[in-house]
């Protein structure tokens, strides 16, 4: 199996850090083969950024994302900017927070109020961790555990538990829109 992932949004949202995180714990945690690559815009903070992971069981001969099976847009921008790259049946994972229009495209679209989330979870600045946790309910590109370990490794000392938490409200949220509760469940029923 191959998957290939863009996490795209403005510098200073962490989608590079998140790339990182991931492909550490595909590659290192769960055994697979992995490249990660990065790009900014001319501006560090504010400018375009765009990070790209490949994850597969076999060997990767093209370490270039052309065509995602799953797209994460952090902002408006990188909406307009990516969309239409997405696979037909991929995933489209849009910040709800800051992304207000999705152009038609034939993907499965999941809007999550990912910032929002951030907050929740202890600040904006761990937005990029409640993406990757929603990435991962929504694809299964690696393990929950794998992920946890990478960003233990990987976050600054100090943010380790905030950085979870947003981890995990992340994993609910993406878990929750793709096996939303039925209305029995819910305890909703005909007239309520």
């Amino acid at each position: 199996m191959k998957i290939e992932v863009r996490l795209s949004g403005s510098g200073g949202q962490g989608v590079v850090l998140a790339a990182i995180i991931l492909a550490e714990a595909a590659g290192l945690h769960d055994g697979r083969n992995v490249v990660q690559t990065q790009s900014y815009g001319v501006e560090a903070r504010g400018g375009a950024s765009r990070a790209e992971v490949i994850i597969s069981d076999e060997e990767i001969v093209f370490p270039e994302v052309i065509r995602p099976d799953v797209l994460l847009a952090m902002n408006q921008p990188s909406m307009n900017r990516y969309a239409n790259s997405v696979k037909e049946n991929g995933i489209l994972i849009a910040d709800s927070s800051l992304v207000k229009e999705i152009p038609g495209v034939r993907a499965k679209i999941f809007s999550l109020p990912l910032t929002e989330l951030g907050r929740q979870a202890g600040g904006v600045i761990v937005s990029n961790m409640v993406a990757l946790g929603s990435l991962l309910g929504l694809s299964g590109v690696a393990s929950v555990e794998s992920v946890r370990k990478a960003v233990l490794n990987r976050v600054p000392k100090g943010t380790e538990e905030m950085n979870v938490r947003a981890l995990e409200l992340g994993l609910q949220a993406g878990t929750q829109a793709l096996f939303p509760p039925s209305e029995a469940e819910a305890g909703v029923g005909p007239g309520e």
